[in-house]
């Protein structure tokens, strides 16, 4: 099924003027059905692969507390239909324009009564990539999301006082890159399974601890308007497939 919506014009305002929109309801159910029972099975193999290394710890994700999947649909042809899918495009062409590539997807899971926080960060901070147009992150709601089950909080543009990338600094004992440090909460993203929060990979945001029964699961969609290029050896980095020319899709 493919979700039929428009994104409004008060919306994309919205996100010119202060990084960020919100759908909600805005996933089909075939499509949150998709996604949850991929879910697990990736946890799964995250576990085995820690296994593996003897290990509780890869990178930024802990064992039985948080994970951070990255690119499924590159092991899923059922999230890569999703991933590609209209609702995306308009997003996309809603946010960053009519030209796309897809870039990074990932689940970004909190265990229940054990999920760790993530610290505030801007999403252009991570990857070690050259200076670019900020891209758009979808952060997709699999569950119902809530304070007790570590929502994501969102730094609208007014209040951080800034839409550029300011300087992270990497946090003991967790590995997360902090970007900022001042006493604003950030506005909370509560709302239902299926929803999602678009947002800039400009926009600060954080979330808390997962306090309840329950796993709190996000698949996270980001695109970019152009193509991402490595610090390092500035070739291609990431996914960089085409999905948007002119506004159509081009690739799935």
């Amino acid at each position: 099924m493919q979700s039929v919506f428009t994104v409004s014009e008060q919306q994309k305002a919205q996100y010119r003027e202060e990084g960020y929109f919100l759908l909600e309801n805005a996933l089909p159910d075939d499509y949150l059905e998709t996604l949850r029972g991929e879910c697990q099975r990736f946890i799964d193999q995250m576990n085995a692969e820690m296994d593996r290394a003897g290990t509780d710890t890869m990178g930024i994700s802990h064992r039985n507390r948080r994970y951070f999947i990255g690119q499924p649909s590159l092991q899923s042809t059922a999230i890569r239909s999703i991933y590609y899918s209209e609702l995306f495009a308009e997003i996309c062409r809603s946010t960053i324009g009519d030209e796309a590539f897809g870039y990074y997807e990932q689940y970004v899971v909190k265990a229940a009564e054990r999920g760790m926080k993530f610290s505030w960060h801007q999403d252009s901070a991570f990857g070690g990539v050259v200076p670019h147009p900020p891209y758009v992150t979808c952060w997709c709601a699999l569950d119902d999301m809530t304070a007790e089950n570590g929502t994501v909080y969102l730094l609208p543009y007014s209040r951080a006082g800034s839409r550029d990338l300011v300087p992270h600094v990497a946090e003991d004992g967790t590995n997360d890159l902090v970007g900022y440090s001042g006493d604003d909460p950030g506005q909370m993203v509560e709302v239902p399974a299926g929803s999602i929060a678009v947002f800039s990979s400009h926009v600060l945001h954080r979330s808390g601890v997962n306090t309840t029964d329950r796993m709190r699961r996000v698949y996270l969609a980001q695109y970019a308007p152009v193509v991402m290029r490595s610090a390092e050896t500035g070739e291609p980095w990431g996914r960089n497939e085409p999905f948007l020319k002119a506004g159509r899709i081009v690739g799935r």
